[in-house]
């Protein structure tokens, strides 16, 4: 038997032991954890860049949907005839018609600085039915003036993404005795506070200018002001018909109510306002 020394067999041993610690520590070590790419910092430059783009096409829109077209200022002071753009925003409408295979109707529309009537336009009834109050639109068209009212005529129109407007009434019921001050209003929206139900034909409105219509037609009816000055005012029945709160409130006015109207300041040989709010005080 081959024989070995104490020492050589130590030496042996410490050999075994550090080669199995090693092959331990190999086999508990931590495993790597794989690096993880931060692209926040590019997700986020790319967010300011498709911002930046989407910036810079709504004010090339925005250019394109502005070119040539007037201030309200720049409207008023053009020329009967004159070709007209306006941008505008829709504020109530006509019943829409058909006449000879083309849409047609009439809207009241408004700005901050005034308000454009908008006659017998062509239109779809696609159109006409998305074209809701505070509705931006770009029109052109021409000046036209009948029987002292002034409105757009052969307009064409664009609806227009963007801000929505929607005018408040302005009371003008301190002016009601000028047609000058008043005619700084034409077509606005306004109101009228306090006035009197007075006689008309032996009644408190009539079908039709005349009385010559029937119930579903237009109702006129007179007001007075506190110093006995007479008015006209007009429930258009294609704006507020027979089955709308408006036409019935009328139709129950009495020669003496006292009343609250507020509507659209159209204009025939004077001021003479379509209704679409009448109140019994």
């Amino acid at each position: 038997m081959k024989k070995f020394s104490a020492i050589a067999i130590a030496a042996a041993l410490m050999l075994s032991m550090t080669a199995c610690g090693s092959n331990q520590d190999a086999n508990t070590a931590p495993e790597t954890t794989p690096a993880v790419e931060d692209n926040s910092a590019a997700e986020v430059t790319n967010e300011d860049a498709n911002a930046d783009a989407n910036a810079d096409q709504a004010t090339e829109t925005e250019a394109a949907d502005t070119e040539g077209v007037m201030t309200y200022a720049e409207y008023a002071a053009a020329d009967v005839d004159t070709e007209v753009t306006v941008i505008t925003y829709v504020q109530d409408k006509q019943g829409w018609w058909e006449n000879e295979g083309v849409g047609n109707a009439t809207f009241y529309t408004q700005d901050k600085d005034g308000a454009y009537f908008l006659y017998n336009m062509p239109c779809s009834q696609e159109d006409y039915d998305a074209m809701v109050p505070g509705t931006r639109i770009k029109v052109t068209g021409y000046k036209s003036e009948w029987s002292g009212e002034v409105e757009i005529v052969d307009a064409t129109y664009e609806i227009l993404g963007g801000d929505t407007f929607v005018a408040t009434a302005a009371d003008v019921t301190d002016k009601i005795s000028d047609n000058d001050a008043l005619a700084a209003y034409m077509n606005q929206y306004v109101t009228f506070t306090g006035l009197t139900v007075a006689d008309r034909d032996g009644a408190a409105f009539t079908y039709g200018w005349d009385g010559s219509k029937s119930q579903g037609d237009d109702i006129y009816f007179n007001l007075s002001d506190s110093e006995g000055n007479v008015y006209t005012f007009v429930v258009e029945s294609y704006l507020r018909g027979a089955d709308t709160d408006t036409y019935k409130a009328v139709e129950a006015f009495n020669v003496g109510d006292t009343v609250d109207v507020t509507g659209f300041l159209y204009w025939y040989e004077g001021p003479q306002v379509h209704v679409t709010i009448a109140t019994v005080k």
